[in-house]
């Protein structure tokens, strides 16, 4: 029997997920109670004056949520429940979101601090970082600076050596999350007097100590994203994390693991968004007829309801593929970045969408769609704006679409393990290397479906031309021109997982029909973008009024979706 849409997405009413252990489960219904019980008042009196979010700090101390989510296993000090399980992560991370970004980006960027910690051989600071989340402790990760950005390459943090074998460090870090109050603090710098690699570390920090200046908060929210400065900040050789080599490695794969979260945090954010929004615009009447009975309204919203769901069906699948990675198969570097990248962005344009539905109620105060369209913004934006994710995509395309490799099918994990390879991802290159399953294998098990079927055309007209026009010399310097290609090839990717986690739930086709109707339209929307670019020659332009296409609509189906959308009318409010 075909599951409905309508199921996967995120209500506190009902949410109870038997897929995970019984510590699991009450920790995440704790997190709801606890913000239910504060209400959507205090909510939205806290998030418009910036209120620091102490209240949510103490119950995640009392519940040990970050503690029992975010310890590996083999730092666990033989409590079974806490363990890096990257399906309750996730969960937790859509849950934060749904409640507001303000609460989610602590335990982003907790997540991010213990990061170098986490992968570090040093047992002392693993440990000490243990004990701090066990505490109720938070992270920071404080890789940026303000004249250099995360620019891994340029650092002012600069330890001096003190003459007793340590180092003095002094220097200013800039957009640090936590920063204000964290225990836990992953500081990247460089040695004074060092060249070459060998002179970058990660070193342990607390924000604590008398020589931690914490300047300023740089961002005029709730969330507090610290300026602080070390003066003299003693820092021990047992101090440090990494060095050399091993500190690149793991800044990146420290942020390979963070940025994973982004995707659910939008998922939650815009699941919120959508139910005020469709409980809003279904009891309003305008000109004598109810609000969802104008053509253009149904039609926004169920555009927004198929990327909504298509954001959860992609994200989940990607988790399979992140919990199921190794040295062998490192098929979640792409995955990572497209949930990161695309899924953030999918949310901005639902939340865009739901806006002008709701007009001048998304602007109140005591609303919560104030707060999502304004949320959805960022995280587009955070870890990697969407240009250098989709840079990053690129590097996977010849690989992914002409040299397909078998593996086993890759099952769905939602079991109690602890994910440790996330912390010995080893050195990032080789990405060229990185080899797929055929990605045409799910869009032939769907080709029955009208709107799979055309964008399969589609898809197979872009392999078409990077075989017949694929980018020379100079457009593969024209950084302009290869995002326009990168967003086609994104879309390829999306669909994909799409397609699988569809097929493992049995969803049901109208929807994921649905789905595809605005994939051919994107796709359709990025082959004319990619017209517009300077660096297009003509026989690419050629190609690109070729693959638009018109999506196959059906009004059966079309009335269904509205009926399944209609249903969520009324099913969740946030407690007042």
């Amino acid at each position: 029997m075909s599951v409905p849409a309508k199921s996967l997405l995120l209500n506190p009413n009902s949410y109870d997920p038997a897929h995970f252990d019984d510590k699991t489960r009450e920790i995440l219904r704790a997190t709801i109670e606890h913000f239910e019980k504060r209400g959507l008042q205090k909510l939205t009196e806290d998030y418009h004056s910036k209120a620091w979010y102490q209240d949510f700090l103490d119950f995640q101390a009392s519940e040990k949520l970050f503690a029992t989510f975010m310890t590996p296993a083999g730092d666990a000090n033989g409590d079974a429940d806490k363990r890096w399980d990257t399906a309750r992560v996730a969960a937790m991370s859509e849950l934060l979101g749904f409640y507001g970004m303000q609460y989610w980006y602590p335990w982003q960027v907790t997540c991010l601090g213990l990061g170098p910690v986490w992968q570090s051989d040093n047992a002392e600071m693993r440990a000490r970082a243990a004990a701090a989340l066990e505490t109720g402790g938070v992270g920071a990760f404080a890789l940026s600076e303000r004249a250099h950005g995360a620019d891994i390459y340029s650092s002012d943090m600069v330890l001096s050596p003190d003459g007793e074998g340590g180092y003095l460090a002094t220097g200013s870090k800039y957009y640090i999350g936590n920063g204000n109050v964290a225990s836990v603090v992953s500081v990247f710098g460089r040695i004074e007097g060092v060249e070459g690699q060998d002179q970058y570390v990660w070193f342990y920090a607390d924000s604590n100590h008398p020589n931690y200046h914490l300047v300023q908060n740089t961002v005029p929210n709730q969330s507090y994203v610290s300026e602080f400065r070390l003066e003299n900040y003693p820092v021990s050789r047992a101090d440090i994390l990494h060095a050399g080599d091993d500190a690149f490695s793991a800044a990146l794969n420290t942020v390979n693991v963070g940025k994973f979260n982004l995707g659910f945090g939008a998922v939650g954010l815009t699941t919120h968004g959508f139910y005020d929004a469709i409980n809003h615009a279904h009891s309003r009447v305008l000109y004598g007829k109810p609000v969802t009975a104008m053509a253009h309204i149904r039609a926004s919203f169920i555009d927004s309801y198929a990327r909504l769901i298509a954001m959860k069906l992609f994200s989940d699948r990607a988790i399979d593929y992140f919990r199921t990675a190794s040295p062998e198969d490192r098929r979640y570097l792409l995955f990572n970045p497209v949930t990161k990248m695309k899924v953030t962005s999918e949310g901005e344009k639902v939340m865009i969408a739901l806006g002008d539905i709701v007009a001048a109620k998304g602007f109140e105060k005591d609303n919560f769609i104030t707060i999502a369209k304004y949320d959805t913004t960022c995280l587009p934006r955070l870890e990697g704006t969407v240009a250098v994710n989709l840079g990053l995509v690129l590097k996977f395309m010849p690989a992914y679409l002409f040299m397909p490799e078998h593996f086993d099918a890759v099952p769905t994990r939602n079991d109690a393990a602890d994910d440790e390879f996330l912390f010995r991802q080893g050195p990032t290159r080789g990405l060229g290397k990185i080899r797929f399953r055929s990605w045409r294998e799910p869009y032939a098990a769907a080709a029955n479906i009208p709107n799979v079927a055309l964008f399969t055309e589609q898809a197979e007209a872009f392999t078409q031309l990077l075989l017949t026009e694929a980018p020379d010399a100079d457009q593969q310097k024209d950084m302009d021109f290869l995002l326009a290609l990168g967003d086609i090839f994104t879309l390829i990717v999306y669909g994909q997982l799409i397609l699988e986690q569809a097929r493992l739930l049995e969803l049901d086709e109208d929807v994921v029909g649905s789905i595809f109707e605005f994939l051919v339209k994107d796709f359709s929307a990025a082959a004319i973008a990619m017209h517009g670019r300077s660096g297009t020659n003509e026989a690419q332009r050629t190609w690109t009024l070729s693959v638009v296409r018109a999506p196959i609509t059906d009004a059966g189906r079309t009335e269904r979706i509205w009926n399944e959308i209609v249903e969520l009318s009324s099913v969740y409010s946030m407690n007042p």
